[in-house]
């Protein structure tokens, strides 16, 4: 088999590149070759389908350019094919004096990046929902809203598959044979561009093609717990200040698209890249390296690691994790969060000479391959832009 441009992952990033393609080179060949049986079973298929507004990301970051029409285009693609829409809107708290300070920070970086913020006090608060609370204002962010990723993704799939791009499931990467040859576990592929979208493995199979070679990817578990209680709750997304040395947003409520109710995520420390459930697609050699450099970090203590990596811990009791919400909202009954969500890992890059996490997306190149190496929140709402933009720097 020989193309023209073969994309490595059936996630959001991955077929969204391959639309861009489609619609530039409608006569080129493009395929998509995708490990397991179907689309959108990692991170695009296990995110929370938060599209996001767009105010938490510096001005000169790629996160902040294209966030705030990422959040449009995939509400408009959601209305387009009749596909579900939540449009929740969200708050940020503060729970502290020094909390108020970033919440005028985050509200800043969103006007500074052409986003809809506004800093509202405790009584327009309560006309939003009054079940959250806060300390003096809040950030108010009426564009953020939900989406069902599965569907959003699928959707897209089949649209490529009408327009001709081939999806490979069940077609792993195993190795570059030479420039324009891979091997994989359905035979060998020739093409003349390579775009490699493959999330949690994009690093290993950038260092195939002698790139990625300051960077590792580290794996971080999210795990929500779903709100069970008969009683709608809250109105909103209710989030709390985050911590801006390190790109996890903290645990908050989120409105699934469905009026769902949920807690979380955790960002804990995963052992192996698919650390999904007990032994999941276990690999011991995957546990050695991360083991590494999670001890690396926590030796070092980079970035705050070690306290971060005993709190997410800590998230795998649920009462401790269904009572930290509670000092989001006035009146909940954390015991009516009894049951897990799917778990998702967030492949998150590591600089391995600073040890820091890479907080923005990057993208490595050379003649004949492009590599996603960090496609981190808000990457699915980031997705088509975001994608352009690949196809419009490295591709054409």
């Amino acid at each position: 088999m020989r193309y023209d441009y073969l994309v490595v992952g059936a996630g959001i990033i991955g077929l969204s590149i391959a639309k861009e393609l489609n619609i530039k080179y409608p006569d080129a060949k493009i395929a998509i070759i995708e490990k397991e049986n179907d689309v959108a079973i990692h991170a695009s298929g296990r995110n929370s389908g938060v599209l996001h507004a767009g105010f938490y990301y510096t001005s000169n970051s790629l996160k902040a350019k294209f966030t705030k029409d990422g959040n449009m285009e995939i509400k408009s693609f959601c209305k387009e094919h009749n596909l579900e829409l939540n449009e929740s809107q969200k708050v940020v708290v503060a729970q502290n004096k020094d909390e108020v300070e970033t919440i005028k920070e985050l509200y800043s970086r969103g006007i500074a990046n052409g986003v809809d913020v506004k800093i509202i006090n405790e009584d327009e608060l309560s006309i939003i929902d009054s079940n959250v609370k806060t300390i003096d204002i809040a950030l108010f962010s009426p564009t953020t809203a939900t989406v069902n990723p599965k569907e959003v993704t699928k959707k897209l799939a089949d649209i490529l598959k009408n327009r001709g791009v081939d999806i490979i499931l069940n077609c792993k990467y195993i190795k570059r044979l030479d420039n324009s040859i891979i091997l994989t576990s359905k035979g060998k592929i020739e093409f003349t561009k390579f775009i490699n979208a493959a999330g949690l493995y994009a690093d290993k199979i950038a260092k195939d093609f002698g790139l990625c070679k300051k960077y590792t990817i580290i794996p971080f578990k999210g795990i929500y717990l779903k709100y069970s209680g008969a009683n709608r709750v809250i109105k909103t997304n209710i989030y709390p200040v985050p911590n801006l040395k390190n790109p996890f947003l903290g645990v908050h409520y989120t409105i699934m698209v469905d009026n769902t109710i949920k807690i979380g995520p955790t960002a804990i420390p995963a052992l192996w890249r698919e650390n999904y459930n007990m032994l999941d697609n276990f690999s011991f050699q995957e546990m050695l390296n991360i083991l590494f450099y999670e001890a690396k970090l926590f030796l070092t203590n980079s970035f705050d690691f070690r306290s971060l990596a005993i709190e997410e811990i800590k998230k795998y009791s649920k009462s401790y994790l269904s009572n930290l919400s509670t000092s989001l909202v006035k009146d909940i009954n954390s015991s009516n969060f009894k049951d897990w969500s799917t778990p998702g890992i967030r492949a998150q890059l590591l600089n391995t000479d600073t040890l820091e996490l890479v907080q923005d997306f990057v993208v490595e190149y050379n003649e004949d391959s492009i590599h996603i190496l960090n496609a981190v929140s808000p990457a699915f709402t980031c997705s088509f832009p975001f994608s352009r933009w690949v196809v419009d720097k490295y591709i054409v």
